[in-house]
């Protein structure tokens, strides 16, 4: 039950959720490429994220100096439910927006 909770909660904001639809979608992202793209802050997004990791939807690894989010490698049943829920919503989103960093 606190698993679910915990999903719950961390699904339970349109911003995270369009950020976790995103990350499926295109399977890596980095934090400026999810805040172009979503048009959403950085101090926001990287909120976002801190909580999607603590939920346990995102891993991420350093590459170079910037920090690639990504879906866990195997969901829970409870997430992978929520992660197919969300297909549709992805293709609605706005094509990445290439980080100029890269």
């Amino acid at each position: 039950m606190d698993e679910l909770v915990l999903l719950s909660k961390a699904m339970g904001d349109l911003n995270r959720l369009n950020t976790v639809a995103l990350i499926q979608r295109e399977k890596e992202l980095c934090v400026c490429e999810i805040c172009d793209t979503l048009e959403l802050s950085q101090p926001l997004v990287s909120r976002h994220l801190k909580q999607l990791k603590n939920a346990k939807v995102l891993d991420s690894h350093k590459e170079g100096k910037w920090m690639r989010y990504s879906i866990v490698a195997s969901p829970s049943d409870v997430l992978a439910a929520y992660l197919k829920s969300l297909e549709k919503e992805a293709e609605a989103l706005n094509p990445v927006c290439s980080c100029s960093m890269r």
